[in-house]
C-alpha cells in the first residue's frame, strides 16, 4: 500500500480547519510552522511551505515549514528563501495569483534547480496566500513521488489557504499589540528615568550658578576681562541646561495631569518684543510686526515658554542672514475675538515624513540640536489655554507656526474645549 493510499482524506477539510482555528496566534512563525505540519498530514505531503513576501528584499521567505525530512533538508540547504527575480513556480504563483499543479517538476520550464535536484521534488501544488485582502505570499505542497497531487488536493489547499491567511492576520495583530505594549512600557520607564534625572540635575544647578556668580564678581574686581567673558558664557550654558531641565520636568507634569496655568490680562505684542530682544542673534534677526498692543487673558510665563520654544526652533532652522518674523493679528471667529501669533522662518521647511508627528515628544528632523521637546511643550501649553498650534510648511519655503488663542482666555474647567 502506497503512502498516499494509507493517508485518509475523508473529512480532512473540516478537520483541518478545526485544528487551524485551535492554533495559538501568539507567535507568527510558531503558528505557521504548526499550520504547515497540519497540512502535511492532511495532504500526505513530503513538505509544506507557507511563504510570506519580504518587500525589503523582494523575496519569498518560508516562515512556516513542516517538520518533515524534506522540510528539514530545505532549511539546512538554505532553500527556504526564494528571490522573486529568480523565477520558478512559487514566484510565478505569487506574482500572477494563479494556482500551480504539476506531477513532474523536473519537466517544468524555469523551475528552480534546487527544488528539483537538491530536494528531489516531483509533484508540486501551490496557491496564493491572501492576508487581510492583500496578496502576501504562497502556500505550497511538495512530494518526491510523481503525479502525487490531484485537482481535489489543489482545491483543498486553496480552501485552507483562506484560513491560513486569517491565522496570519491574527498572529500579526497579536505581535503588533505586543510590540506596542513593549514600546509603551519602555517609553514610560524612560520618562520616569528622565524625570528623576532632571530633578537630581536641578539640585546641582543652583549652587553651580552661585559659584559662577562669585567667579564673575572676583574677575570683575581684579579686572580679568577674559575671565569675565568666560564666566558669562559658562553662565549662559548653565542657564540653557536649566531651561532643558525645566522642559523635562514640565513634560512629566503634563503626563501626570499636574500642568496648570494662571491666566491674567497681558499684552502679546510686548511679550513678542521681549522674546525678540532676548533670543535675537547677530546672524539671525527677529522682527516683530503687528499692532501696538494686543491684550489677551493668558498665563504670561507659560505663553512666553511656548513662544520661546517656537522662536528657538525657527532660529535653529534659519540660514545665516535669513531672519525670523513674528507677526501678530486678531480675528473675529464665531463671535469670539482670537489672537494669532505667527512665527515664520526661511529654512528648508519641515520634512514631509515628520510633519504629521511634529508636535509629538522627542521628534526631531535629525539636523538641528535638541531633544524634540520644545514643539511638544508649545502645543500642550496652547491646549491648556484653549488655543491651537498648527504648522504650514510648503516644500522648500520654510515653516510657519501659528498659535491662535481666544483673547478672553481659556474655557473654565468643566466647559467643553
Amino acid at each position: 500500500m502506497s503512502g498516499k493510499e494509507a493517508c485518509s482524506k475523508e473529512g480532512r477539510l473540516i478537520s483541518t480547519l478545526q485544528r487551524l482555528l485551535e492554533l495559538p496566534a501568539a507567535d507568527l512563525r510558531q503558528s505557521l510552522n504548526q499550520a504547515s505540519d497540519l497540512l502535511a498530514g492532511a495532504l500526505c505531503a513530503d513538505k509544506i511551505d507557507i511563504f510570506l513576501f519580504d518587500p525589503s528584499r523582494s523575496t519569498l521567505r518560508a516562515l512556516g515549514t513542516s517538520k518533515t525530512p524534506m522540510g528539514r533538508l530545505q532549511r539546512s540547504l538554505g532553500l527556504d528563501i526564494h528571490p522573486v527575480a529568480n523565477g520558478g513556480s512559487i514566484a510565478r504563483v505569487f506574482t500572477t495569483g494563479d494556482p500551480h499543479i504539476t506531477g513532474h517538476s523536473e519537466q517544468e520550464p524555469g523551475e528552480l534547480p534546487g527544488l528539483v535536484h537538491e530536494l528531489g521534488v516531483r509533484s508540486h501544488i501551490a496557491v496564493r496566500l491572501v492576508v487581510d485582502g492583500e496578496r502576501r505570499g504562497v502556500v505550497s505542497a511538495h512530494s518526491a513521488a510523481p503525479d502525487f497531487f490531484s485537482d481535489e488536493d489543489l482545491r483543498f489547499l486553496s480552501a485552507v489557504a483562506h484560513w491560513i491567511g486569517a491565522l496570519t492576520h491574527r498572529a500579526e495583530l497579536v505581535e503588533q499589540v505586543t510590540s506596542a505594549a513593549l514600546a509603551q512600557g519602555r517609553r514610560q520607564a524612560a520618562e520616569e528615568l528622565i524625570t528623576v534625572l532632571a530633578h537630581d540635575l536641578r539640585n546641582y544647578l543652583t549652587p553651580l550658578m552661585g559659584r559662577l556668580g562669585l567667579l564673575h564678581r572676583r574677575a570683575e574686581l581684579d579686572g580679568r576681562v577674559d575671565d569675565v567673558r568666560d564666566a558669562d558664557r559658562a553662565t549662559e550654558s548653565v542657564a540653557r541646561l536649566g531651561q532643558l531641565i525645566s522642559d523635562l520636568l514640565d513634560v512629566g507634569r503634563i503626563e501626570q495631569g499636574l500642568f496648570e496655568i494662571a491666566p491674567a490680562p497681558m499684552d502679546l505684542v510686548s511679550l513678542a518684543r521681549d522674546i525678540a530682544v532676548a533670543l535675537g542673534t547677530p546672524s539671525v534677526e527677529i522682527r516683530v510686526e503687528g499692532p501696538r498692543e494686543l491684550v489677551v487673558v493668558a498665563d504670561r510665563d507659560r505663553l512666553r515658554q511656548a513662544l520661546e520654544n517656537l522662536v528657538s526652533n525657527a532660529i535653529k532652522h534659519s540660514p545665516p542672514g535669513k531672519g525670523v518674523l513674528i507677526t501678530l493679528t486678531s480675528e473675529l471667529i464665531k463671535g469670539t475675538e482670537h489672537a494669532h501669533v505667527d512665527v515664520v522662518d526661511r529654512g528648508s521647511g519641515v520634512p514631509p515624513e515628520i510633519l504629521p508627528r511634529i508636535f509629538d515628544r522627542f521628534v526631531t528632523d535629525g539636523y538641528a540640536s535638541g531633544m524634540g521637546l520644545g514643539l511638544y511643550l508649545a502645543s500642550r501649553i496652547a491646549a491648556a489655554h484653549g488655543a491651537t498650534l498648527a504648522v504650514s510648511s510648503p516644500p522648500g519655503s520654510g515653516a510657519t507656526f501659528r498659535l491662535s488663542l481666544p483673547a478672553s482666555g481659556p474655557p473654565a474647567r468643566g466647559d467643553d474645549l
